[in-house]
């Protein structure tokens, strides 16, 4: 790496425009609309939260928010035709 990069003017080939498809800044900022609660967690579950938030040098509040977030995304999905069999199955049953 000590060799210095000599730059010389050659001819590019054929460019093709590319049209601008990265975000306006203002939409890089979006901010999902919060709500407070309080929940009472195991001392366990704290802990756990802290620990690695250190580790990732982040928020632990955070990390559990992404997470509830995660799970209600992954859960509020549609119906899969084999989910709904399984509901239907287990209706029958009670």
């Amino acid at each position: 790496m000590s060799e210095k990069i000599r730059y010389t003017d050659e001819p590019l080939g054929s460019l093709k425009v590319v049209p601008d498809f990265l975000p306006r800044p203002e939409d890089l900022v979006f901010r999902a609309e919060g709500g407070k609660v309080t929940i009472a967690l195991s001392k366990r579950s704290v802990e756990f939260f802290k620990r690695e938030a250190r580790k990732h040098r982040t928020q632990y509040q955070r990390m559990i928010r992404r997470l509830l977030d995660a799970y209600a995304e992954h859960h509020s999905r549609p119906l899969t035709p084999r989910s709904t069999r399984r509901r239907a199955k287990s209706a029958r049953v009670a």
